[in-house]
């Protein structure tokens, strides 16, 4: 099979499209035959090895697993001696370690079936991403009916989801963004946008709950826009050094877990639960996957550098 494969971390220079053997699953996974697979955040830091403590997992010179790409969405393949949930030719979207293949193989606890109303594409947009903004909105930001929201980061992949899903929830949303992702943001249904390039946090009443996905605004800005009994919600360890990346805040976060203010550091997982959790916000028709572009299997680098560049409106997707 062909799929995206790398020796070594490094830039993206390190990834090549090669002729490899197709995965065999165990007995509680299944082979899917992989037809789009989403791009993520976590492609490039699996890719780079970045930050450099993260390889005590994930391999400490060179990567466990040389294949990129961890969203998917497929026809499965072939299913394992224990398997019950999913049967040859479903259509299945979830995780997938090294979806960036013609096949990949997936645990069952990390898949849900997929609706005839989404396309593939569309499926592989959903699981990483949205599955974080559903623990980040409703989990640890406790949003509800009548809670001001600001979601920073508002016009990336976890962003856009973060923005429906408080909103569906019943809260009142502002997004922070860059100018060109403005429009898309208030098309959302944000009540409020600020472009950051041009006008900070201030001048606005405190927020109930901040969700903060961008990660390079100090701890004491976000929190003098925040209620007195306000959550501050941190997706992600993204930017700083190139041992610990920018995980400061997370730390701080847990220092101090008795302040009126809460800082919650979150660390998202993606089950089969959450998965059929965000389908119902689909159905719903309150919850929609935001496509900036497709790319083919062969362009996956051209792919993560557009979305670390910060350029992609929504999420980035590989066809294969």
């Amino acid at each position: 099979m062909k799929a995206i494969v790398q020796d070594e971390y490094g830039p993206v220079g390190v990834l090549s499209l090669r002729e490899i053997e197709a995965p065999t699953p165990g007995p509680n996974e299944v082979l899917i035959r992989v037809h789009a697979a989403g791009v993520n955040p976590a492609d490039w830091h699996l890719m780079t090895g970045l930050p450099q403590m993260a390889r005590i997992a994930l391999g400490l010179s060179r990567p466990k697993n040389p294949v990129r790409g961890m969203d998917v969405a497929g026809v499965v393949h072939s299913v394992g001696s224990a398997v019950t949930a999913f049967r040859t030719g479903d259509s299945v979207f979830g995780i997938a370690g090294g979806s960036f293949a013609e096949f990949a193989k997936a645990s069952t606890g990390t898949l849900a079936l997929m609706p005839e109303s989404l396309t593939f594409v569309q499926g592989a947009a959903i699981p990483m991403a949205a599955c974080t903004a559903l623990h980040a909105v409703r989990d640890a930001g406790l949003v509800s009916a009548g809670k001001r929201v600001m979601v920073i980061g508002a016009g990336g992949g976890i962003g856009t989801f973060a923005v429906q899903l408080a909103i569906a929830l019943g809260a009142t949303v502002t997004g922070v963004c860059s100018t060109s992702k403005v429009d898309l943001v208030r098309s959302l249904g944000a009540e409020g946008v600020i472009d950051y390039t041009m006008n900070d946090l201030s001048g606005h009443p405190p927020f109930d709950v901040i969700i903060d996905t961008a990660g390079n605004r100090p701890l004491s800005e976000l929190r003098s826009a925040l209620t007195e009994r306000g959550r501050i919600v941190i997706v992600g360890a993204e930017g700083g050094g190139k041992f610990a990346g920018n995980t400061g805040r997370q730390f701080t976060a847990m220092l101090a877990p008795f302040a009126r203010q809460k800082t919650i550091g979150l660390i998202s997982t993606e089950t089969s639960a959450d998965l059929e959790s965000l389908l119902e916000f689909v159905a719903a028709g309150t919850v929609h996957p935001v496509i900036d572009r497709e790319y083919p299997l062969a362009e996956a680098a051209a792919a993560i550098t557009r979305m670390t560049d910060g350029l992609a409106h929504g999420k980035i997707v590989l066809t294969v």
